[in-house]
C-alpha cells in the first residue's frame, strides 16, 4: 500500500481516537514507578572529566566517548561509575562552550548504584562560561517543575552541581556548574504503560486536553522553539488510544531569556514576535469548553505555580534574574486573568 496513504489512514484513525477521548482526565502519575534517582530533589554532586571541544567534534549519534561519573553518597563518600557521552543538540553543539550531554550506561555498570535501571539520560549544562549561566540552567530546570504539576506526561529531572575536569593538553581546567539530569523518554513511557509514538502526528490528532496544557504552558515560559506535529523539543506518547506531547528543551524560551536565544521561524507558521520575552499562543482550535477549562485549571493553579518559582529563590547567583523570571510569569496570570487580553492574545491567536 502506497505510504502515504496509511499516514493518512494512520491520521485518520488517531483523530478518531483524539476525539473519542478529547475530555478524557489524564491518568494520576504514579510516584512509585519514578526511580530513586528522580524521587530525590535535592541537587545531585557528580564529578565528570571530558574535553568539552572532543566532544563536540569527534561524538554524534552513535559515537560516544568513554569516561566515569562519580556521584556524593549520603555519608559524603564517592561512587563512580563507568558511562559513555555524546554531545547533543545541534544548535548548541556550534555556538555553546557546553553542550549538552547525552549519557549511555550499560546494566553491569549500573549495578548497586543510584543510577539502576537507567540506560539513557539527557544532561543539561550551560550554554556559555558567562555570568549568570548557572542561573539560565535553574530557570530552565523550573520549567520542567511546572509542567510537572501541569501534566501528569513530563519528563522527570533532578538538579545536579557539576565538577567538570576538562583535559587542556598537559594542563586541566576544572569547572564547577550547575546541571540537570532528564530521564529517558522510554522510562516516561514504561511509566505509563504506553510507547513512544515514533513519526509525524496531526497536532488536532493529539489528546485535546493535554495538547491544549502543553499550549498554555509553552505561552506561559514564552516559548515557540517546539513542533508537536514535527516531534521537535517534544515527544509523543501513545496510551489507550490517545496521544500525548511531552515538551522538553525550554532554553529558549523567554523566561530563561538567555544571551543566545533566537527567535525560531517557521517555513508554515508566520511568527509575529522579535524577541523571546514577547509571547506568541501557537495552540490549535480545539472545542471551546476544553480551551476554557484549561484557562480556569491555570488560573486556580497560579499560587501553586508561583510557589515554585519562589522555592527556587535562593537556588540564583543573581537576584535581578529571579526576580526577572517571576514577573515573567505574573505576566502570563495578568494575561489569562483578563478577559481582553485573554481575546486577544490566546483565542485570536488559534490556528486551525
Amino acid at each position: 500500500m502506497n505510504k502515504q496513504i496509511i499516514y493518512i489512514l494512520l491520521i485518520f484513525q488517531f483523530s478518531l481516537f483524539s476525539n473519542t477521548y478529547a475530555q478524557e482526565t489524564p491518568k494520576t502519575d504514579d510516584s512509585k514507578k519514578v526511580s530513586k534517582l528522580f524521587r530525590n530533589q535535592e541537587a545531585l554532586p557528580i564529578k565528570l572529566s571530558y574535553s568539552t571541544k572532543s566532544i563536540k567534534k569527534d561524538t554524534n549519534d552513535s559515537t560516544y566517548i568513554k569516561t566515569a561519573l562519580s556521584y556524593k553518597l549520603e555519608d559524603d563518600s564517592w561512587k563512580t561509575l563507568d558511562v559513555e557521552l555524546r554531545a547533543r543538540g545541534n544548535f548548541r553543539r556550534k555556538h555553546c562552550y557546553f553542550a549538552p550531554i547525552k549519557i549511555k550506561i550499560k546494566k553491569e555498570a549500573s549495578k548497586k548504584t543510584l543510577f539502576k535501571g537507567h540506560k539513557k539520560l539527557k544532561l543539561v549544562l550551560p550554554c556559555l562560561i558567562q555570568k549568570d549561566n548557572n542561573d539560565n540552567v535553574i530557570k530552565e530546570y523550573m520549567a520542567y517543575k511546572l509542567y510537572e504539576l501541569i501534566s501528569p506526561y513530563n519528563f522527570k529531572t533532578r538538579l545536579v552541581d557539576i565538577t567538570l575536569t576538562e583535559p587542556k593538553g598537559k594542563k586541566t581546567k576544572t569547572h564547577n556548574i550547575k546541571g540537570f539530569l532528564i530521564e529517558d523518554d522510554k522510562k516516561v513511557a514504561n511509566r505509563h504503560k504506553g510507547k513512544i509514538v515514533e513519526r509525524s502526528i496531526n497536532p488536532l490528532a493529539q489528546n485535546h486536553l493535554t495538547s491544549v496544557q502543553n499550549s498554555f504552558f509553552q505561552f506561559m515560559i514564552g516559548n515557540i522553539d517546539f513542533s508537536t506535529a514535527k516531534q521537535h523539543n517534544a515527544k509523543l506518547l501513545y496510551i489507550d488510544k490517545n496521544i500525548f506531547p511531552i515538551p522538553y528543551d525550554f532554553d529558549m524560551c523567554g523566561m530563561v531569556n538567555a544571551s543566545y536565544a533566537t527567535v525560531s521561524q517557521t517555513k508554515n507558521n508566520a511568527i509575529h514576535i522579535t524577541s523571546v520575552t514577547q509571547r506568541q499562543y501557537r495552540g490549535f482550535k480545539r472545542v471551546p469548553s476544553i480551551i476554557s477549562q484549561v484557562r480556569q485549571e491555570f488560573l486556580q493553579n497560579k499560587n501553586k505555580m508561583i510557589a515554585i518559582v519562589d522555592s527556587f529563590e535562593t537556588s540564583f547567583e543573581n537576584q535581578k534574574e529571579f526576580e526577572k523570571c517571576r514577573e515573567f510569569i505574573l505576566s502570563f496570570f495578568n494575561i489569562i486573568s483578563n478577559d481582553n487580553r485573554y481575546e486577544e492574545e490566546i483565542l485570536s491567536a488559534l490556528r486551525e
